[in-house]
């Protein structure tokens, strides 16, 4: 069996130590000394996998024990490492956070030891000197099936600063791979949710992908991290499949409808797997830009409209009449149409006052309040996507607020406080819930058949 790629994951003691710029970093350092780069994030998040893939220049995936299992962790790593000469997983949060009350449950910790790798620890340094050691200590010593293979010193202020970390590390027998001196030149700007994803940024984020590149490379012993990652041990199991995990063709599989998928600045939020399903379960999908383009794809007979930002670019959106005609006109016929967050909001009747699609009467309004973590749901209408009774994880993460009229069942129960949530009407399931659909890809299927009869 061909041994697995090399492989290192980029942890930190909390959010805000750094970590993202320094993974982010490692990717395109890696890329530019000529090794295939296989980028990966811990968690649900869609928008540092954005700047992944521009350092490593194929799909940033994400791996997330909370929404595909932790039995899954492994095979989706597989799959999205292939080829790959070195594979770089970013951590999210601090390294033993996990899943609200879940123990070690989608942690970064949880990943590591899963994927039998090492971890490279990035600490902030910049308010310390001799306590370091004792924060690296316990880190180290948490849990011992957690293998911390090195440290990079963020924002470390000096020469002398450097010598009294380097000093009192030495206790830890943990060895200091990279020292990182402070600077502003790598900021990445944020707004309401986070980083700005890099599609809508995209000749900045090139510009600070290819900076955070080069500050690695000269801070970084790459020759020992590359070493480090050579000694990731090998867990037993093949990688996942779409073919596979969607099943054998049905009768009618020569008939292959187009499932258009919404890409662009607005909608950046996806998962590559769903991508992958669709196509493994017979449909030929197509991108297409809602801020762009005024019609659907030739042949369209399904849509599926992921997360992004549409409050931030409500005015396009709504500007782009044709298309919200044509998105309109495509549910009122009964074709399937998914749609997740930024796409609920793109379906409603308005959105800030500005027009959508219409295809919902409901009104969404941006609100301060952010409503952010996982989800355990069941659906309670039959849908495109699932029967009644099908159980899924999920993630929510926005600040906006849909208030329903009249003409649509629920999509999802959710467990209390939360209750019924999201939308069904004929042809369309539209909800806040982001879900990942390698967990249960007999929704890809579902939705695939339903475009061949609908």
């Amino acid at each position: 069996m061909t041994r697995p790629v090399p492989r290192l994951v980029v942890a930190a003691p909390s959010s805000g130590s750094g970590k993202t710029t320094v993974a982010t970093g490692l990717m395109a350092a890696f890329a530019a000394r000529g090794l295939a780069v296989s980028p990966h994030k811990v968690g649900p998040d869609y928008i540092d996998p954005g700047y992944h893939a521009l350092a490593a220049g194929r799909a940033g995936r994400n791996l997330d024990a909370y929404l595909c299992g932790p039995e899954l962790l492994w095979p989706l790593f597989r799959h999205g490492a292939r080829g790959a000469d070195i594979a770089l997983v970013e951590g999210v949060m601090g390294l033993y956070d996990g899943a609200a009350g879940q123990g070690e449950l989608a942690s970064t910790a949880q990943v590591a030891k899963t994927l039998r790798a090492p971890v490279v620890l990035v600490v902030d340094a910049s308010s310390q000197s001799r306590s370091v050691a004792a924060l690296v200590h316990g880190f180290v010593s948490w849990d011992p099936e957690v293998r911390i293979g090195g440290l990079i010193l963020n924002k470390v202020g000096s020469d002398r600063h450097e010598e009294l970390l380097r000093e009192a590390l030495e206790s830890t027998g943990v060895p200091v791979l990279g020292v990182l001196r402070r600077s502003a030149r790598l900021d990445t700007p944020s707004r309401h949710l986070g980083l700005v994803p890099a599609a809508e940024r995209r000749a900045a984020a090139v510009e600070a992908v290819a900076a955070m590149g080069a500050r690695i490379a000269e801070g970084c012993d790459l020759r020992a991290l590359e070493a480090l990652a050579r000694t990731a041990g090998s867990p037993a199991g093949a990688a996942w499949d779409p073919g596979e995990a969607v099943g054998p063709p049905s009768r009618t599989a020569a008939d292959r409808p187009v499932v258009a998928v919404a890409g662009g600045e607005a909608f950046t939020f996806s998962y590559a797997e769903h991508a992958e399903l669709l196509t493994a379960a017979g449909a030929d999908v197509v991108v297409f830009d809602p801020l762009r383009e005024q019609r659907l794809p030739d042949g369209t007979r399904g849509l599926v409209l992921g997360g992004g930002f549409p409050e931030v670019y409500a005015a396009e959106l709504s500007a782009n009449e044709p298309l919200r005609r044509a998105v309109a006109d495509l549910a009122r016929g009964g074709a399937p149409v998914a749609a997740e967050c930024a796409g609920l909001l793109y379906l409603c009747r308005e959105l800030d006052g500005r027009p959508m699609c219409g295809v919902l009467d409901a009104g969404a309004r941006m609100g301060e309040r952010l409503t952010l973590g996982y989800r355990d749901a069941v659906a309670v209408s039959d849908s495109v996507l699932a029967r009644a009774g099908t159980r899924l994880r999920g993630h929510e993460f926005h600040r906006t607020a849909v208030e329903p009229g009249a003409g649509a069942d629920a999509a999802w129960g959710v467990r209390a406080p939360h209750g019924l949530e999201g939308f069904v009407q004929r042809g369309v399931h539209a909800s806040y819930l982001h879900t990942h659909w390698a967990s249960a890809p007999g929704v890809a299927r579902r939705f695939v058949e339903r475009c061949r009869t609908s």
